[in-house]
C-alpha cells in the first residue's frame, strides 16, 4: 500500500513539473522592445500617415497579412479609432495561420497646434490554436517632417514566451522591416 501511494506521489509531482516547466518555457511570456525608422523621401508626413493608416493599404505593406474586417469605426479626422481583425501566416512558417484583433487609435495635431506630429497607435492581441493561446503587442508610429521628406519611426512592446524568443524577434523584424522597404518604396513611385 505505501509503494502505490509513493509511487503515485511521485507520477503527480513529475506531472506537476513539467505543466510548470511548460508554462515557465513556453506559455509565460514576457515583453521586449524593438524599434525601427526610415525616411521617406519627397512626401509629406501627412500621406504617409492617411496611407498606413488605411488598413485596405497594410496588405501591400505587410506580406503576411492575408485577410481583414474592420469590426467597428469611429472619430474624426484628427482622431479616427477602428478595430480590425485579421488573419496572417507567419513569415517562416508560412502554413501556420493566426487570428489577431487589433485596436487603432490614429491622431494628428490640432491646428496651430506645434510641433506637427501624426501618430497611429495600436494593441494587438494575436491568438495560435484557435484562440487558446493569445500574445499581446503595442505599436506606437509617428510621422514628422524632415524638410520635404518624412521622418517615420516605430516604437512595438511584443510578448514572446521565452523558448520562442529569437522565433518571435525574426518574425516581427520581418514584418516590420517588409512594412519600412514597402511604404518607401510605393510612395517613391506615386
Amino acid at each position: 500500500m505505501r509503494s502505490a501511494r509513493l509511487w503515485n506521489l511521485k507520477r503527480v509531482s513529475l506531472l506537476f513539473s513539467a505543466v510548470l516547466l511548460l508554462y515557465v518555457f513556453v506559455f509565460s511570456g514576457g515583453y521586449h522592445k524593438y524599434q525601427i525608422d526610415g525616411v521617406i523621401g519627397n512626401t509629406g508626413p501627412e500621406r504617409v500617415w492617411e496611407y498606413v493608416a488605411d488598413f485596405n493599404k497594410m496588405r501591400l505593406l505587410n506580406p503576411t497579412i492575408i485577410d481583414f474586417k474592420i469590426l467597428a469605426d469611429h472619430g474624426h479626422a484628427h482622431d479616427w479609432r477602428y478595430t480590425v481583425e485579421y488573419t496572417e501566416r507567419l513569415s517562416h512558417w508560412p502554413h501556420w495561420l493566426n487570428k489577431a484583433t487589433a485596436k487603432y487609435i490614429v491622431t494628428k495635431t490640432m491646428p496651430g497646434v506645434q510641433p506637427l506630429e501624426w501618430a497611429i497607435e495600436s494593441n494587438h492581441e494575436t491568438c495560435f490554436f484557435g484562440g487558446f493561446y493569445c500574445l499581446h503587442s503595442y505599436s506606437d508610429f509617428r510621422f514628422i517632417a524632415r524638410g520635404s521628406d518624412t521622418y517615420a519611426n516605430e516604437k512595438i512592446e511584443y510578448q514572446c514566451p521565452p523558448l520562442l524568443g529569437s522565433v518571435c524577434r525574426r518574425e516581427l523584424e520581418f514584418q516590420r522591416r517588409a512594412v519600412m522597404y514597402n511604404l518607401t518604396h510605393i510612395l517613391k513611385r506615386t
